[in-house]
């Protein structure tokens, strides 16, 4: 890249096959816990419809959040050259994202992923394609770095990341880790942790992260910050969210709605309150920023239709009930 960006997102892309089930259920264990979604084996199982939504996944989400709120966007990621793929380039150009730092592969497919949509969650089946991944020189470092979901043969290219934050500590980071980035652990992603400026996950991906056998929120929030990061946001669903500086937490509510289909909530948060907070707007404001877009997004198939323009996410604002308001625990 030629000029400096605002907000650059890292990680995998994906084209989503929405695929709505009603003949399901869902069954847990005696504790309640543990979910499976469950169909009657060896039979043929209905289903009511099948939607495509292209250019998606974690970073792909945040590049799109962050240009429909006003930013110079762009995304580092991997597509075959096949019809997906330029199926995927081109939503991202319509929204204004840029492509240059995107590889095109021939004889690779482009990730395509099926969605299992009962009720308002879903269940992904998915496949990362081994692309060959590496960072690119990028001569001019964006104003922040937002990295997500990268698939499980990305280790080296996890350490190269590394290096390029640790030679621009200018640059604002953001960590939102997927899967594989969870598996490989906090060790592994040290020098990734040690320089982030803003962390998101969610409760159970804490305890996870931490490996802590508790949900007590300000023990995990303490085990983050210990690990690097300088801000720590951690979303529990419907019932709100949590963020800290290391001196402060703040809890605060969901902006109140029904959703219709979920996927995309956390993205949107996480990359709102992070264009929030790189347009210089304090923790607490940056909170009711977030819950905002993801009350918005759920309302919609997939995670970008509903992501919210800077204009649209005001009006929400202005017309928010008098509690929608971060709240001090500490």
């Amino acid at each position: 890249m030629n000029e400096q960006v605002d907000f650059l997102a890292i990680g995998d892309i994906v084209t989503d096959a929405f695929i709505r089930v009603t003949d399901a259920e869902v069954k847990t264990d005696a504790d309640g816990n543990n979910p499976k979604l469950c169909f009657r084996y060896g039979d043929k199982v209905p289903y009511e419809s099948m939607e495509e939504v292209r250019a998606v996944g974690n970073s792909a989400n945040a590049a799109v959040a962050a240009a429909r709120l006003g930013l110079k966007a762009s995304l580092l990621a991997h597509v075959g050259k096949d019809l997906q793929g330029q199926y995927c380039l081109d939503e991202l150009k319509k929204n204004n994202v840029s492509t240059e730092l995107i590889g095109v592969h021939e004889g690779i497919p482009t990730n395509y992923h099926y969605v299992l949509w009962y009720g308002v969650e879903r269940t992904i089946l998915v496949k990362h394609a081994t692309f060959p991944v590496q960072m690119p020189v990028i001569p001019l470092a964006p104003r922040m770095l937002y990295l997500s979901s990268l698939g499980d043969h990305t280790e080296e290219y996890h350490h190269e990341i590394a290096a390029f934050i640790k030679e621009h500590p200018e640059m604002k980071v953001v960590f939102q880790p997927g899967t594989f980035q969870m598996k490989l652990g906090t060790e592994v992603l040290k020098d990734i942790y040690a320089n982030t400026y803003a962390f998101f996950c969610n409760l159970e991906e804490a305890e996870l992260i931490t490996k802590s056998n508790t949900k007590d929120i300000n023990i995990l929030i303490k085990a983050i910050h210990a690990l690097g990061p300088k801000l720590v946001f951690i979303t529990d669903g419907m019932k709100g969210a949590y963020a800290s500086n290391g001196t402060e937490t703040w809890f605060m509510p969901v902006y109140p709605h029904d959703p219709y289909e979920r996927t995309g909530a956390g993205d949107a948060f996480a990359s709102t309150v992070s264009v929030a907070l790189l347009q210089g707007k304090a923790i607490e404001e940056a909170l009711r920023w977030g819950p905002i877009n993801s009350m918005s997004v759920v309302q919609f198939v997939g995670a970008q239709k509903g992501l919210l323009t800077t204009e649209a996410l005001q009006q929400y604002l202005m017309n928010a009930p008098a509690d929608y308001q971060p709240r001090l625990l500490v």
